[in-house]
């Protein structure tokens, strides 16, 4: 059975599909996305009802918990859906105090492609994307031979397809010469739009731009004039961020984590919120 995709759907090159709402399955580790969750069951509920709301799209790693959120995903989800793409991310390791330790050598990236498949319960993995940059912002080092162990790997068939995740657009281009990329993953939301261009860029190139922290992450989205356009709308503060972020790019994919079904639900709806224009124009202040 064909499921509806929450929000639509983007298909962009190489036949990557996905719902342009998806979930970002980080929340479910622990506190500091280290160690198990504090409602196990919960989590599970949450994984199994974003699939049925029609979500087809949800981000992990294996360094989330570490293993700990893919491993609820499998338990969760397994067998997937033919239609649920798991996108996964590789360039970093957690140190044994929760650290996150950069981890780029080619053979370890492999090696990490390797583990997200056992602890998925893949063959395949549907998306790899390659994680230069940090939470804190990116950097426009050299990716080629990182990019391009990757790129064997999907020759090999071990990935159907890759992405790449905190990146310049230098970065991208460079990427684009050694195989193709179909999702960018980088930070923006209303208050951080320092990646205007490079959205624009993937609109352009029919690339997935899915934006990390939609909704501010560890410090959630505060403004005045989004209270004061989420009060006039009857939406939520989070919804109306969530809504205009869909309607600011044909290109663009959410995923907002969460580990509670009543968050969930909330994330959801905004597929349905459509914003005014004066909204929009009111809200496009916010990151200028």
């Amino acid at each position: 059975m064909t499921r509806t995709a929450t929000g639509g759907v983007f298909t962009g090159i190489d036949g990557f599909t996905v719902s342009r709402m998806g979930y970002g399955a980080m929340q479910l580790a622990g506190p500091h996305v280290f160690g198990p969750p504090k409602d196990r069951d919960q989590a599970i509920a949450v994984l199994r009802e974003a699939v049925e709301l029609g979500v087809t799209h949800i981000d992990t790693a294996d360094f989330y918990g570490p293993v700990v959120v893919n491993e609820l995903i499998r338990e969760a989800l397994h067998p997937y859906a033919a239609d649920l793409r798991i996108v996964t991310k590789v360039g970093s390791r957690r140190g044994a105090d929760g650290s996150w330790i950069p981890s780029l050598e080619p053979e370890d990236l492999k090696a990490q492609v390797r583990e997200n498949l056992q602890h998925l319960g893949l063959d395949v993995l549907d998306v790899v994307n390659l994680r230069m940059g940090t939470a804190e912002g990116t950097s426009d080092e050299p990716l080629a031979e990182q990019f391009g162990a990757l790129a064997e790997l999907r020759e090999e068939g071990l990935i159907r397809h890759l992405g790449l995740s905190g990146v310049t657009p230098g970065q991208l281009t460079e990427a684009q010469s050694i195989a193709p990329v179909v999702t960018v993953q980088n930070l923006y939301n209303l208050a951080m739009r320092q990646d205007d261009e490079l959205l624009d860029r993937c609109a352009a190139e029919n690339i997935a731009f899915a934006s990390f922290f939609p909704l501010g992450g560890f410090t959630p989205l505060q403004h005045d004039t989004l209270v004061d356009v989420a009060t006039r709308l009857g939406a939520s503060e989070q919804q109306v961020a969530l809504a205009w972020l869909l309607q600011r790019s044909p290109a663009m994919v959410l995923i907002p984590g969460t580990s509670t079904l009543a968050h969930l639900r909330e994330n959801i709806a905004a597929v349905d919120l459509e914003l005014p224009a004066d909204a929009v124009a009111e809200l496009d202040t916010i990151g200028r």
